[in-house]
């Protein structure tokens, strides 16, 4: 077990430009439950603006990231909303995966002095891929105390990549899939270049056993406001599997 020490609905958009970004590149901040929120950023993907999910936690000692913008230049606006909202400084990231939209602020977090965690496995895919590297590194399932709030680490087995955990909130029943989980919105499984599609209904139905009817279930891309999300990607490595069959 790693231990560390020291409202209301709301929907904050907060939009800044630099140089080459347009209006997708907004980032939109929404209050999930009690203290979690989720929050959001766009990038580019196949030439068409895609949103990413992450998520943090307000607790007493401070504020937890999991996963990091896709687009870095909001790093700095999501910290000063936080600090802003909150008046806490985010003091601890976590990883789900190795991806750049997962992993892409890890060097600025760090610089910020907040505590940067990945499992061992995303932080060796980190360092063969050349992705930013968090500072710290778990090697199994791990359960997380700050402040008031306890959460988990699981690691399902291999999916969108081999490395994908998720981060299990019992008491809130909240499910964080990040990548692993496909939105009810989504018509394909998006970037295959490192799944494994034949494991990956496997380590779906272990999470689904270990965690069962989860009250949110946060996706890493698109809308996540419903719960059917995990019984969608099922349905889409299905009907995957019975295309590429022809």
């Amino acid at each position: 077990m790693l231990k560390l020490f020291p409202i209301l609905f709301f929907s904050l958009f907060c939009t800044f430009y630099a140089s080459g970004q347009n209006a997708h590149s907004a980032l939109k901040i929404s209050h999930l439950t009690g203290d979690f929120y989720v929050y959001t950023t766009y990038n580019i993907y196949k030439g068409e603006p895609v949103p990413s999910n992450s998520m943090y936690l307000v607790t007493n000692a401070g504020v937890v990231m999991f996963d990091t913008p896709w687009d870095p230049s909001q790093l700095q606006p999501l910290l000063d909303s936080i600090e802003k909202k909150h008046h806490k400084k985010v003091i601890l990231s976590i990883s789900s995966h190795f991806h750049e939209d997962r992993t892409g602020g890890l060097d600025f977090l760090r610089e910020k002095g907040v505590k940067t965690y990945s499992s061992q496995m995303t932080y060796e895919f980190c360092q063969k891929r050349q992705e930013k590297l968090a500072e710290f590194h778990f090697q199994k399932d791990t359960t997380f105390i700050v402040g008031q709030h306890t959460f988990q680490t699981f690691y399902g087995g291999e999916g969108h990549t081999k490395d994908n955990i998720i981060f299990w909130f019992k008491k809130e029943k909240i499910l964080y899939g990040g990548c692993l989980i496909k939105s009810v919105e989504a018509d394909d499984l998006g970037n295959l270049n490192d799944a494994n599609t034949s494991e990956w209904p496997n380590t779906l139905l272990r999470i689904k056993a270990k965690f069962p009817k989860p009250s949110y279930v946060i996706t890493g891309h698109q809308d996540w406001s419903s719960t059917k999300s995990i019984d969608h990607t099922l349905h889409l490595l299905k009907l995957y599997r019975n295309n590429k069959g022809k």
